[in-house]
C-alpha cells in the first residue's frame, strides 16, 4: 500500500476552487529537429509508451474511510492517454500573447481526481517571432498536481520524456517501482486506527527538537543572524484573496551573464537571481505608485531530498524566508544585501531538521484541515491580519546541455508554481541549456498583466551587469 505522506497530502488539502494546488511547465519545443515528421498523434502514442510503466503516471488518489488517515496511491486500471494528452491550436496570429492567454486558461482548470493527476495540452501553431508557418513551434502546457511531485521530482519525471539527442533512448531508462497495490476497506480502515493511536506517541517526539528550534531561533534574532521573520511583509495589490482566474508571463535572461555576476561579486547564482527579481518587483510596483517603504519578502522552497531521512513521498522540501531589497534602488548594493542576509538565512535554515516539515505535516487532518482552508477564504482572512509573505520565488536547476522531449528540442522551459491566498503571486526560474528562463503566474484579479512585471528581468540585468562591469573596472 503506498500512502500519501503527510506533506504530499497537504496539497490536496490545501486545494479550493480559487487555490488550485497543481504546477505547470511551458515547453516551447521545436518539431524540425524529430526524426519523422511531427504529428500529435505519434507524439500522444510515444508519450503513452513511456508513461504507462511508470507509477508516478498512472496511479491515483483513494481516499481512507471517514477521513481518518491521509489517502492512498492506487493504480489507475483504466489509465488511457487519450484522457491525459490534448490537442490544441492557437488562434491567429500564434503569437506570445495568443499562448500566453490560452495558458492561463489551462492553468485556471482544476485537475480531475477521479484520474491519475497530470494532463498535458499540445498546443499547435506558436510563432515565436510572428513568422511564417515553416518557423512554427509546438508548445507542451504541462500539469501536474503537487501531491505528486516537487520540483526535483517533477524534473526526474521529465527525464522519462527526454532524451540528450533527437533518436536518443529516454534519460531514465531504470525498472520502475511496482505500481501500488489497491487495498481493501478493511485495511485502510484497520491502518487509520492503528495510525490514529499512534500520534500521540509521535507528537511527543516532534515536540521537544521543535522547542529546542524555537530557543534558537530567539538567539538567532537577538544576534541579528535569524533569517527573516514571516508576517513582516508590507501589503501590496497581489496579497490578499484570490480567485481562480490565472495570468502568465515568460522571459528569458542569459545564463552565463548571471554566473559571470557571480563569480565577480563572489556571491551565488540563486543571490544574483533573487537581486534580480526584487530590481524587478520594484520597478513594477513602483509604476503604479505601490512601492513599499520595507522590503517585499519572499519565501524560497529548499529541496531536502539529499539530507532526509524520509525514503517516501514526492515532496521533500523546506523554506526560507528573505527579504528581497525591493527598498533597494542600487542594483549592486541590493546583490550584496541579499548575499549577506542568504548566508544567515541558510545557516538558520541548516539548522532544522530537514524532515521538520515533513513531520509536522503528518499532523494535518483530512476534513480538518480542508475546513480551514475553504474558511480562511470563504472570509477572506488574508486580507485581515499582517501578510505572511508577499510570494514564492523558486529556482529550479535545470539541464546544462539541450534536451530532446519525443525527438523534438526543447527550445524553452518555463516552470509555474502555485498561488495562496495572501501570495498571489508565484515566480519560478530554470536553468536551460545556457538560459535561465523566468515563469511567472499569478491571480488575474490581482496582477492582470503579468509581462508587466516580467518584462523588468531582462532590464534589471542589464542594470547589475553594468554596475559590477563598473566594480570590475574600479579594481
Amino acid at each position: 500500500m503506498d500512502r500519501l505522506s503527510g506533506l504530499d497530502a497537504s496539497f490536496l488539502y490545501l486545494e479550493t476552487p480559487a487555490q488550485l494546488m497543481h504546477v505547470c511547465a511551458v515547453m516551447v519545443l521545436d518539431p524540425t529537429t524529430m526524426t519523422t515528421p511531427y504529428s500529435f498523434e505519434v507524439l500522444q502514442r510515444e508519450i503513452d509508451l513511456r508513461v504507462r510503466d511508470v507509477p508516478a503516471f498512472t496511479r491515483k488518489v483513494r481516499g481512507v474511510p471517514l477521513g481518518l488517515d491521509h489517502p492512498v496511491w492506487v493504480r489507475d486500471k483504466a489509465f488511457d492517454i487519450e484522457r491525459h494528452v490534448h490537442r490544441l491550436a492557437l488562434p491567429t496570429p500564434g503569437g506570445y500573447d495568443e499562448l500566453t492567454d490560452l495558458c492561463a486558461h489551462l492553468a485556471s482548470l482544476p485537475l480531475d481526481r477521479s484520474r491519475p493527476l497530470w494532463e498535458m495540452w499540445v498546443i499547435e501553431g506558436y510563432r515565436p517571432e510572428g513568422g511564417e508557418s515553416e518557423g512554427e513551434k509546438v508548445v507542451v502546457f504541462a500539469k501536474m498536481h503537487h501531491a505528486t511531485v516537487d520540483g526535483v521530482s517533477g524534473s526526474n519525471l521529465v527525464s522519462h520524456l527526454c532524451s540528450i539527442e533527437p533518436d536518443a533512448a529516454p534519460m531514465v531508462t531504470d525498472e520502475q517501482p511496482a505500481h501500488p497495490r489497491d487495498p481493501g476497506r478493511r485495511e485502510l480502515l484497520g491502518r487509520a486506527v492503528l495510525g490514529t493511536a499512534a500520534r500521540p506517541v509521535t507528537l511527543v517526539k516532534v515536540l521537544k527538537p521543535s522547542a529546542e528550534l524555537v530557543t534558537k531561533s530567539i538567539g538567532r534574532a537577538r544576534r541579528g543572524t535569524a533569517m527573516a521573520a514571516p508576517f513582516s511583509a508590507p501589503r501590496t495589490s497581489f496579497n490578499g484573496t484570490i480567485t481562480s482566474h490565472r495570468s502568465i508571463a515568460m522571459a528569458d535572461l542569459d545564463l552565463d551573464e548571471i554566473r559571470r555576476i557571480k563569480k565577480v561579486t563572489e556571491t551565488t547564482v540563486n543571490d544574483v537571481v533573487l537581486a534580480v527579481a526584487g530590481g524587478a518587483l520594484r520597478a513594477y510596483l513602483a509604476e503604479r505608485d505601490e512601492l513599499p517603504e520595507s522590503s517585499l519578502l519572499a519565501t524560497v522552497p529548499v529541496s531536502v531530498r539529499d539530507s532526509s531521512r524520509r525514503s517516501t513521498g514526492a515532496n521533500k522540501v523546506s523554506a526560507l524566508f528573505t527579504k528581497l531589497g525591493t527598498d533597494i534602488d542600487d542594483p549592486l548594493a541590493r546583490l550584496r544585501m541579499l548575499s549577506e542576509r542568504n548566508l544567515h538565512a541558510k545557516e538558520h535554515h541548516n539548522a532544522i531538521s530537514a524532515d521538520a516539515l515533513q513531520d509536522w505535516a503528518e499532523f494535518a487532518a483530512p476534513r480538518t484541515f480542508g475546513l480551514a482552508v475553504r474558511a480562511y477564504a470563504n472570509l477572506r482572512l488574508a486580507e485581515r491580519h499582517p501578510v505572511v509573505h508577499n510570494l514564492v520565488i523558486s529556482n529550479v536547476p535545470g539541464p546544462p546541455i539541450p534536451l530532446y522531449f519525443m525527438g523534438a528540442r526543447i527550445d524553452a522551459l518555463c516552470p509555474l508554481g502555485p498561488v495562496f491566498h495572501g501570495a498571489g503571486l508565484n515566480i519560478t526560474v530554470m536553468s536551460n541549456a545556457g538560459q535561465m528562463h523566468v515563469g511567472a503566474i499569478a491571480c488575474r484579479e490581482s496582477m492582470p498583466d503579468t509581462d508587466a512585471l516580467v518584462r523588468h528581468f531582462p532590464a534589471e540585468l542589464a542594470r547589475l551587469s553594468e554596475a559590477v562591469g563598473s566594480l570590475a573596472g574600479e579594481r
